[in-house]
């Protein structure tokens, strides 16, 4: 048959997953062909590293002398030095800037030229180093003029590297990239320098900001007529962007702790954040303080001399461990966070009150509350941010993994502290003084918190004996370890059904015995599964208030099904739910009418027969013309599965998805609709368009259905298609799904159902169908059911209505209020306005 085909519609390729080498072998190559095509980053890397060498400058900075001819501050602009907003681009002051500044011209360098050109990548580049620089020492110069102790102290600073004119580069590109990474992008570039500044808080860190703020200014102006701003999110994308913020604040006050004279305004308490060693000094006063300061100060050297120096980051650690779990969407991570966002906040009002009297000293009461809100601010900020999202976040971990994770770490808590409790009483004279059991026992928040708290922990034994040091060192680091490990393996464990036996067992008669073309939805989080009394079919549900709503048909051996509705309607009056069949066939429908039901159309179900499927004759016209345009365009339909599809194409996908769901403004649609987490289910056949330069234009998802054990069909699910991609991209996908389905010896495919719209049948409707019609003509100019139904038409499908089928006509309302709440879970109050806007205009 293919062979009397044009050449564009050969069915579609399976390529070869790349592993190992392969992989990486392709990336370098990847990557080194946008170095080519990047002059600009190019000459730029070589000239920072050429001039550095040529001037010494590659370990230290230049020297003093010429940091002040080509380095940008206070002292080089007021000497007139006005050259040097440019050519601090060519000089870092250390090692490490170079390196740091060389990695972020190749992230960004290659993109820029891509999407800018290489003109206006350089035009862009200056305007924003010298801008940005600046601005940045205006805003120094302002802060001296008012007094600002902070700036004050920068004032004789000067600041030099490319990275000013790097971000303020990166916020104009961000213009021009998807919603995905516009967001991702424009969250980094502003919270990091943003976070440096007020912990760092050296001249560079102020000029990145103003850079930045230059960049997003110069971008608005340039891309005017650029995409509009993002108005919707997916719960991934909230989750990715939650989990970024919790990582940015915490390494921020971890790198101005390591960071060399950090004097960021909002420095002032790091020590609680990252614990450092005490200084000679510091060990000098406080034996000169007291014997009982002395040995605590001497204790605290010789544990940092130890592995015990772990805990001075736990903090930090402990929460990009909880990061992973915020973006994997887990209710866990997001109760442990918000309680150590809540016990930070404490911890610092602690330390404040405590030394009130110091600070009132220092500066009085003024002093005192902007100290406060100094130290404060971050952690609550965080916390009303996972107050607003806290909805995102409702992945549970399986009860059994709930037990073994706090098994494995009260297990390792008790064992901690019953090893230093019991083993220190053993050697109690290894302490100093003598230490008892109350005092072990009163000693143990010592054990478990940073060596920076220890002054909040009243009169814990100071160790001096070597099994004692021993206990000290150990006992809290590794119960942290194992905690965290613990933490981090349950949290990139992969989040399994709630009833994860049951799912397997309903999959299992699934596969073997076969369903509705819409049956793999089944399998889908969130729902619940109800089995007869022989085990030989099962329903699928999930009960949203009173009523147990079903996901398609029941399914399993053909007679049981029949039996599967009045079983499950009896399981439902016996618990006081409200049964209602959800897209069902019309097989369900007969057997619920035989059983008093009322029925009611909600879907058109689209088949396409596949053994005589041939695109030829008229009506095939836009088929073969979306074909023919796409062998023209060099644009190929691939098949992959979510784990075996490259980084690249993965990438895209997300960035695709997220885009359609920005434009929307408003959330997905769930419950019958997929989204991107049902594509990783291994059973799921993904069909991407690409183009030679490796380019998704579009893609599509296929659910199989089963008979026997293996599939005769498949179901579309997930559509989406790039903006600015190929126009008939969803013809030209959904052709060459038939195609290599046909090929593969498949006896039809469904183009699934499409919800609140109906085709012409000339039958008498019910009142309940003209409110339905008139409920999808409302819905329309939002979600377009109906305008896909038209798509559809044209793959000249066979239509077979779906029902809902209920017993109980009063419980229609809260029957519609469970279908709602099922295909919008997340709906917040701004996006039901915006609905309510869009239904009305």
């Amino acid at each position: 048959m293919t062979g009397t085909l044009p050449a564009a519609e050969a069915a579609p390729t399976a390529p070869r997953p790349e592993r190992g080498w392969h992989r990486w072998l392709r990336l370098l190559g990847v990557l080194a062909g946008r170095l080519r095509a990047a002059p600009l980053t190019l000459a730029l890397l070589a000239a920072l590293w050429a001039v550095g060498a040529a001037t010494g400058s590659l370990g230290d900075g230049p020297e003093q002398s010429l940091l002040e001819q080509v380095g940008v501050g206070l002292p080089s602009l007021q000497d007139g030095h006005w050259w040097a907003l440019v050519s601090s681009l060519l000089w870092c002051p250390g090692i490490g800037a170079y390196v740091a500044a060389s990695v972020l011209l190749l992230l960004l360098g290659p993109v820029a030229e891509q999407r800018l050109g290489t003109p206006l990548t350089a035009g862009v580049l200056i305007t924003c180093q010298v801008l940005g620089s600046l601005l940045g020492t205006g805003l120094v110069w302002l802060g001296v003029a008012a007094d600002l102790d902070w700036l004050d102290s920068i004032q004789d600073q000067i600041a030099l590297g490319p990275n000013i004119g790097l971000l303020g580069l990166a916020a104009v590109l961000s213009y021009r990239l998807t919603a995905l990474w516009r967001r991702r992008l424009r969250l980094l570039i502003v919270l990091v320098p943003l976070v440096a500044m007020l912990y760092v808080g050296h001249l560079e860190t102020v000029q990145r900001v103003a850079a930045v703020l230059v960049g997003l200014l110069l971008g608005a102006l340039l891309h005017h007529r650029g995409p509009a701003r993002p108005r919707g999110i997916s719960h991934t994308e909230a989750r990715v962007l939650v989990a970024l913020c919790l990582v940015a604040t915490a390494l921020g006050p971890l790198v101005a702790s390591l960071y060399k004279d950090a004097m960021g305004p909002f420095d002032t308490m790091s020590e609680l954040y990252f614990s450092h060693v005490p200084s000679a000094e510091e060990v000098a006063a406080a034996c000169e303080e007291s014997a009982k300061a002395c040995a605590r100060a001497h204790s605290t050297q010789r544990f940092f001399d130890s592995p015990g120096r772990l805990m001075a980051a736990l903090v930090p650690g402990l929460l990009i461990v909880l990061a992973e779990g915020l973006r994997r969407g887990l209710r866990l991570a997001w109760w442990i966070t918000a309680v150590t966002e809540l016990l930070w906040t404490g911890v610092l009002v602690l330390v404040l009150v405590e030394s009130y009297s110091d600070f009132s000293r220092d500066g009085g009461a003024s002093y005192l509350i902007q100290l406060m809100v100094e130290a404060m601010l971050l952690p609550v900020v965080m916390l009303l941010l996972l107050l607003i999202t806290r909805q995102r976040f409702e992945q549970r971990l399986p009860r059994r993994h709930l037990r073994r994770l706090a098994q494995v770490i009260g297990g390792a808590l008790l064992l901690s502290c019953g090893a230093y409790v019991g083993i220190g009483w053993l050697v109690r004279d290894q302490y100093e003084p003598d230490a008892t059991f109350y005092r072990l026992v009163a000693g143990l928040p010592s054990e478990l918190l940073p060596p920076a708290y220890n002054d909040l922990v009243p009169a814990y034994p100071i160790a001096v004996g070597g099994t004692a040091q021993a206990l000290q060192i150990w006992c809290g680091v590794l119960f942290w370890v194992v905690a965290l490990v613990a933490l981090l393996l349950a949290f990139r464990r992969p989040v399994v059904h709630v009833d994860a036996e049951d799912a397997a067992r309903a999959r299992e008669l699934l596969t073997r015995y076969g369903g509705s073309t819409l049956s793999f939805i089944s399998t889908w989080d969130g729902n619940h599964y109800w089995f007869d009394e022989r085990g030989e079919a099962a329903v699928p549900y999930r009960v949203i208030a009173t009523v147990a709503l079903t996901t398609g048909d029941p399914f399993g051996e053909p007679a049981a099904r029949r039996r599967a509705v009045g079983g499950f309607a009896r399981y439902c009056d016996e618990r006081g739910w409200s049964p209602c069949f959800y897209s069902v066939t019309g097989d369900t429908q007969q057997v619920a009418e035989e059983l008093g039901w009322r029925s009611l159309q909600v879907a058109e179900d689209t088949v396409v027969p596949l053994p005589e499927l041939a695109f030829t004759g008229k009506k095939w016209q836009d088929i073969r013309t979306a074909l023919n345009k796409a062998g023209k365009q060099g644009i190929t339909a691939e098949w992959w599965s979510w784990q075996d599809a490259p980084l690249a194409i993965r990438d895209q996908i997300r960035s695709i998805s997220e885009e359609w769901v920005s434009d929307k403004g408003l959330p997905e649609m769930g419950f019958t609709l997929g989204g991107l987490e049902e594509l990783a289910d291994p059973a799921v056949r993904i069909l991407v368009a690409v183009d030679g330069d490796r380019t998704v234009h579009g893609l599509t998802s296929w659910m199989p259905v089963y008979r026997d054990g293996a599939p005769v069909g498949w179901t579309l699910d997930f559509m989406r298609r790039r903006s600015e991609g190929f126009r008939g991209v969803m013809e030209f996908l959904i052709a060459s799904a038939a195609l290599g389905f046909k090929e593969e010896g498949a006896e039809f495919l469904s183009l699934s159902g499409a919800p609140l719209a109906r085709a012409e049948r000339g039958a008498e409707l019910s009142a309940l169908d003209r409110t339905m019609d008139w409920l999808g003509r409302s819905m329309e100019p939002v979600y377009g059911f109906r305008s896909l139904l038209a798509f559809k038409a044209k793959f000249q499908p066979e239509y077979r209505p779906m029902y809902m089928v209920y017993p109980d006509p009063a419980a229609l309302g809260s029957i519609s209020r469970a279908i709602g709440k099922a295909y919008l879970p997340h709906l917040t109050p701004a996006q039901g306005v915006r609905l309510m806007r869009k239904l009305s205009g």
